[in-house]
């Protein structure tokens, strides 16, 4: 017999947001982008079959961008659980209104709540703890969380704080570019939403530190600084400066809502 009082499963699911929900770091243009939203939808897929996924993420994305482009597509198909994260790209440009954001990250979170929707988000973490360079970003990264959750509690919005927890700026959980997560990384980040959202199965294990690594020398970190800034600082100001985004021509990858397959993973380390 069901328990009236238990909470019923998910059966649409809709992301909405940039790089991280596309799932860059996970997988490659060959294989196919996995990702966390990828990996949560999965997870609840194993608990409710009839669950229908749609991922509507671009890379490159401001907050607004995902505002103007995500959020009507999103109401249109009526998901019962949301996730929306976005707003890493505004705190990387040289001029951010950490208020603007929020209130485009909040708009979203009033939308989908009034349409009844279940709807998730999370803390970023401190750019410092991925790379020196990035600390002049800290203070903007801990403002715009500390709006996250004051817009969050007012929509009765799920949180997951990853920001909290030193695990999260373990190199480990992140590509190359310290600027997406690796195959690790998204678990984490799925791990890390399920447990907010209290999902059969889910605990604070996302939580815990990996086992100890080996410390580089100080020459390797000079050499992995310098390579750092040749392969991902340099492209990204060139970017920057010439008025192009990493996800031009791009669209999202699963506009539409369908059945959840579970693919075979890339390595997760």
């Amino acid at each position: 017999m069901t328990d009236p009082a238990a909470p019923q499963p998910y059966v649409r699911y809709v992301a909405l947001g940039d790089s991280q929900t596309e799932g860059l770091g996970d997988g490659d243009e060959t294989v196919g982008l996995r990702g966390w939203a990828d990996r949560l939808a999965e997870q609840l897929a194993a608990h409710s079959p009839e669950l229908t996924y749609a991922n509507l993420a671009v890379r490159g994305r401001l907050a607004g961008q995902v505002r103007a482009e995500q959020l009507d597509a999103a109401l249109a198909l009526r998901p019962d659980l949301a996730t929306v994260v976005a707003g890493v790209n505004d705190v990387l440009r040289p001029r951010c209104d950490v208020d603007a954001v929020a209130g485009h990250l909040e708009a979203m979170f009033a939308a989908l709540t009034a349409q009844g929707a279940r709807v998730a988000t999370l803390t970023f973490p401190d750019p410092a703890g991925l790379t020196p360079l990035a600390r002049p970003l800290s203070p903007r990264v801990a403002a715009l969380n500390d709006r996250i959750r004051t817009a969050a509690h007012r929509h009765g919005v799920v949180v997951a704080e990853t920001h909290r927890h030193p695990v999260v700026a373990d190199p480990r959980l992140w590509s190359p570019d310290r600027l997406h997560a690796s195959p690790l990384g998204h678990l984490r980040i799925a791990a890390a939403v399920a447990h907010a959202l209290a999902l059969p199965g889910s605990d604070a294990t996302w939580t815990h530190p990996l086992e100890p690594a080996e410390r580089p020398s100080a020459v390797r970190v000079l050499a992995a600084e310098v390579r750092w800034t040749a392969d991902f600082l340099g492209p990204w100001l060139r970017r920057r400066l010439t008025g192009h985004s990493s996800g031009d021509g791009h669209t999202a990858k699963r506009p539409q809502l369908t059945p959840v397959r579970r693919e075979q993973p890339p390595a997760a380390g």
